[in-house]
């Protein structure tokens, strides 16, 4: 655990005009909330929230065979990826355990632009680092400190953008462009990529120019958005959180880790995973029985107290099936208990009970996210 304080983003000061409460969140002040998560969340779902998510990292990976070198590590088939697409995919370690995840974009043959979460920036550089060819042939650049991220979402975020940065940088979902000759004269690149599960765009731009950006897409009506928001919404389209729903061993904060050491197979994600190829640790993605726990959701039937992570999950007569590793009531839903974990033997529609205090049991069932 670091002493250092919390890195401020280079739109520390808009977050402090708004009145926003901050907090340290893997060693970044960032926004917790503005308003309250509710209200947030659901103007994401409504109209449009911007996101200040500078804490993410940036990476671009360039070399004549760089599609191939990144297919070698990546559960995603690379080079099946052509520019200017986005894709998901895992990273797994020597014994099949997931590091991380990330999307990466295709800007050419011999560039691509990855996003590794905010926590996994230095185990990420240094995976890649320790994967590089002894030839020079793959160049490995760090443009996190360098670029500020902002991710505009909902079902708005089309029109904000068009009136901020000009209808030519509206790109299609999981695309990728060069910001487009606009009259802020805002640089950099943006991505049909978010976490929400709305429509919107990942821009990228240098730090300099991303409070002017923030500003006129809050003025042009984008609602800003916290990390408490954040979090409902992804949790809403089952979308993995590193560090909470799986985690890679060696960093690992408990004496037990297996119950967050997973793989692609075991997190059950309909996307990013293709077998039709060799990367590193495919062994163990493909050892596993039907049987063997996988990543499910589940809805609360009846009132109780809310799913949390690290809640037990069982059958009704009280049987052992598995435990949450994510869980909260489900704003768009009319805050009903959701959560997600890893459950045995279990099939969609299968009722269960959670765990969720010493003296109440709740009926769920088991769902395949999104649950909206």
């Amino acid at each position: 655990m670091s002493d250092a304080p919390p890195v401020r983003t280079a739109l520390y000061d808009e977050h402090v005009a708004l009145s926003a409460n901050l907090v340290d969140f893997h060693g970044f002040e960032l926004p917790i909330w503005y308003s309250s998560i509710k209200e947030e969340h659901l103007a994401t779902r409504a109209t449009a929230g911007i996101f200040d998510v500078s804490h993410m990292g940036s990476f671009r990976f360039s070399g004549a065979s760089v599609k191939e070198w990144l297919e070698s590590l990546a559960t995603q088939r690379v080079t099946s990826v052509q520019a200017p697409r986005c894709a998901y995919t895992h990273f797994l370690d020597e014994n099949g355990h997931l590091i991380d995840d990330m999307i990466f974009a295709v800007v050419s043959d011999s560039e691509i632009l990855g996003v590794p979460n905010a926590s996994m920036i230095g185990v990420m550089w240094e995976w890649f680092t320790t994967h590089l060819p002894d030839d020079g042939s793959i160049v490995l650049e760090n443009l996190s400190d360098e670029t500020s991220i902002m991710a505009l979402q909902g079902p708005d975020a089309k029109i904000l953008l068009s009136n901020v940065l000009g209808e030519s940088n509206h790109v299609g979902r999981f695309k990728w462009q060069r910001i487009a000759e606009n009259s802020l004269g805002i640089e950099g690149w943006i991505q049909g990529t978010g976490y929400t599960g709305e429509a919107g765009y990942e821009i990228f731009v240098p730090n300099h120019q991303a409070p002017l950006l923030w500003r006129h897409l809050v003025k042009a009506g984008s609602v800003p958005i916290g990390l408490g928001a954040r979090d409902t919404l992804r949790l809403e389209k089952g979308f993995l959180l590193s560090g909470v729903d799986f985690c890679w061993p060696p960093l690992s904060e408990v004496d037990d880790a297996t119950f967050l050491t997973r793989d692609s197979w075991e997190t059950n994600v309909p996307f990013g995973l293709d077998l039709e190829h060799e990367f590193v640790g495919k062994h163990r993605v493909t050892s596993h029985d039907e049987g063997d726990a996988r990543w499910w959701g589940i809805r609360y039937v009846e009132k109780g107290p809310l799913p949390r992570p690290g809640k037990q999950v069982t059958t009704l007569d009280g049987s052992p099936l598995g435990t949450l590793s994510s869980g909260a009531p489900a704003p768009s839903l009319d805050n009903v208990g959701i959560g997600i974990g890893y459950l045995q033997s279990v099939h969609e529609g299968d009722e269960v009970l959670i765990v969720a205090s010493p003296r109440k049991s709740v009926k769920a069932v088991v769902v395949r996210p999104p649950f909206v």
